[in-house]
């Protein structure tokens, strides 16, 4: 059993004291013994006890004297007290209950009996003390709900409710706070240790607890903040809690959490039920009257505008009145809007060309006259209005009254800076967008030709700037467009002087016609500053008689020319090896023709040896002959081997050449040449 405090002990009697002490400590109760009433009260000036167990017959002060000062003190009027007696008249017990005692026990007392009626007295004080606090709290609830009830600015009165529930539960903070649309960030609306804080924001990333019961729309009681696991990943980041227990309870508004009643004590807190029924009971009233509040407001603030557009709208149309006669005979389109966009006001030429009645035309607002496509752009024409940006020459694309889409250009300007209108001047702008567009799409269409072109192409502008440079120009002369087109001029292209000289040719009506220059061999000059040979076509833009610039088609010759001077390499290699071929046919003929004398004269020259035996200088001349004419054989036979070209039969089916043909001077039978 719970107390707040010690249990008071007043007995003279040393071994009564040193009993009931025993009695109580064994029944684990606390208790402090005073030796008299003196002790007693002294101890009674700083002390609050739990229950007071009193001997009546004492010297002065007695029982009696105690009893009156524990009755007469307002914070000890409620404490249970016991006293012991061994008086047993009527009129004794009389006067015992008379003079504020809640029960006695007689002397000599049983300590079983005397632990069980303390017991009960405190069991009845904390019975008297839960109902009491039970009245007050349903004060405080039925207090707080009428207050939520009764208050449009509910701001005023959610600091008191938060500080009053603080105090009723008893912990450190009690707080309010609101989920943003996102669901990521809370907003504190009132705190009940700090009543200046309002709408303070939070990073529910580091509330798990918050996003727990949004997530449930459950309460949540947590008595351990340091072992529960929704901190868990916390721990591992953050610091520890400040708080040790934490209670939340959902404020559900359309069933949805719209937010929490938040709850957190430094200390090891129950929250009881009856303490968190109470928590449920105020979390709903502030939900019924946060919805109340914002539902009531909504409907007078949009009556108020209501009221106020209306007001205005009749109030500007009387003031426009005389500007009719402007409009009406303008040629463009005139309308006039407010800054919400509402049509004030339209001139016949604005309704002829969107095909609106004058009763259909007031009716609208800009977003409305609009293709969705352009609904973003009007919105910001219309927030720009707010910071006095008028823009002029600017495109809508609106629908008409029978659905069909035109393009206007419109001008903004604000001439009624008193009444906060803006005036619109606008034309039909079809048919010109429409005609750009196909001219651009043109325009795109000869790019993609001149870009895709393998040929160079280079226009420049009367000063020599370069505002042409396709991607063959690039290729060909190794600059990328941006390094040219507008920064380069095209003398940069050629060698010095060279630019002039091309220019006047072009302009030379005795060379290709006037303005023109065709097929036109020319060095250029690339990025890397080498030379660049190149045919060139060019001529002149003209606009009727007028000399706009120049544009030049130019053909990269490099392949051309490498292509040339390796076929001259091929036909000199060609040549050569002609002459070659021939030498190697006049050797291998040779060779041929010589074979068959040789073989005669070695023949002859055995035949002559044969017939000279005897005669040894003969013999020694013959066999000079035939060395000589068997070495001449051997060369003939390595030439032989070495050209291997025969054209005429010479051996079976071996062929030489036929020199007596080749020479020409071969005659026929009859001695004539042919």
């Amino acid at each position: 059993m719970t107390t707040d405090g010690p249990i008071l002990v007043v007995d003279d009697d040393a071994v009564s004291r040193h009993v009931l002490r025993d009695a109580l400590t064994a029944e684990g109760l606390t208790c402090e013994a005073m030796a008299g009433g003196a002790a007693a009260l002294a101890w009674l000036e700083v002390n609050q006890p739990a229950a007071v167990l009193l001997d009546l017959v004492m010297p002065e002060p007695d029982g009696f004297a105690i009893l009156r000062y524990v009755r007469a003190r307002k914070h000890l009027a409620d404490v249970p007290v016991v006293v012991l007696t061994g008086l047993d008249a009527d009129d004794e017990i009389e006067r015992v209950f008379a003079s504020g005692a809640d029960d006695y026990v007689h002397k000599p007392f049983r300590p079983a009996e005397l632990v069980a009626r303390v017991k009960g007295q405190l069991r009845l004080r904390e019975y008297v003390e839960q109902l009491s606090r039970r009245e007050r709290d349903a004060h405080t609830v039925l207090e707080m709900t009428q207050a939520l009830a009764s208050t449009l600015d509910i701001r005023d009165i959610l600091f008191t409710v938060v500080k009053r529930v603080a105090d009723v539960v008893r912990v450190d903070r009690c707080s309010i706070v609101l989920i943003g649309d996102h669901g990521n960030v809370g907003f504190v609306l009132a705190t009940s240790d700090d009543e200046h804080v309002r709408d303070l924001p939070l990073d529910l990333a580091k509330y798990p607890e918050i996003r727990e019961v949004l997530r449930t729309g459950h309460t949540l009681v947590i008595r351990d903040s340091s072992e529960h696991p929704l901190f868990e990943a916390l721990r591992r980041t953050e610091p520890p809690l400040a708080f040790c227990s934490l209670a939340l309870a959902p404020i559900i508004t359309e069933e949805r959490a719209m937010g929490v009643l938040f709850l957190r004590s430094r200390r090891s807190a129950a929250f009881s039920d009856h303490e968190m029924a109470l928590v449920h009971t105020v979390a709903n009233a502030t939900a019924i009257a946060l919805r109340n509040a914002r539902i009531l407001q909504t409907l007078r603030d949009e009556t108020q505008q209501s009221t106020f557009a209306r007001v205005e709208a009749e109030r500007r149309v009387q003031l426009f009145q005389r500007y009719a006669d402007f409009f009406e005979s303008a040629a463009d389109g005139m309308v006039v809007i407010d800054r919400e966009g509402y049509v004030l006001f339209g001139n016949p030429r604005a309704r002829e060309i969107l095909g609106f009645s004058e009763t259909e035309f007031m009716s609208l607002r800009l977003s409305e006259l609009v293709v969705e496509s352009d609904r973003a752009p009007s919105a910001r024409l219309l927030r720009g209005f707010a910071e006095g940006v008028y823009p002029r020459g600017v495109d809508l694309h609106v629908l008409t009254s029978r659905g069909d889409p035109v393009i206007i250009s419109v001008s903004f300007s604000s001439v009624l800076h008193e009444d906060d209108a803006i005036l619109f001047t606008f034309r039909d702008a079809t048919q010109e967008r429409k005609t750009a567009v196909e001219l651009k799409q043109t325009k795109e269409s000869l790019e993609r030709v001149i870009d895709s072109s393998v040929d160079g192409i280079i226009s420049a502008d009367l000063s020599g700037t370069v505002v042409l440079f396709n991607r063959a120009a690039s290729r060909i002369f190794g600059y990328s467009p941006e390094q040219v087109v507008g920064k380069m001029s095209v003398e940069k292209l050629y060698p010095a002087g060279v630019a002039r000289d091309v220019m006047r040719k072009i302009r030379d009506p005795n060379l290709s016609g006037p303005g023109r220059l065709e097929g036109h061999r020319v060095d250029m000059v690339d990025a890397r500053g080498c030379p660049l040979p190149v045919t060139l076509s060019a001529a002149l833009i003209m606009d009727g008689d007028q000399v706009l610039g120049s544009v030049g088609i130019f053909t990269d010759n490099r392949e051309k020319l490498r292509m040339e001077t390796r076929l001259h390499e091929a036909q000199e290699e060609l040549r050569a090896r002609e002459k070659q071929a021939i030498v190697a046919e006049l050797a291998g003929t040779a060779a041929h023709e010589l074979n068959q004398p040789l073989t005669s004269v070695i023949g002859y020259a055995e035949l002559l040896r044969r017939s000279v035996r005897g005669d040894a200088s003969l013999e020694n001349a013959v066999g000079v002959i035939i060395g000589e004419a068997e070495r001449m054989a051997e060369i003939v036979r390595k030439i032989g081997k070495i050209t291997r070209y025969e054209t005429k039969s010479y051996v079976g089916e071996a062929r030489i050449l036929d020199l007596e043909k080749s020479s020409g001077d071969t005659t026929d039978d009859k001695g004539g040449q042919r």
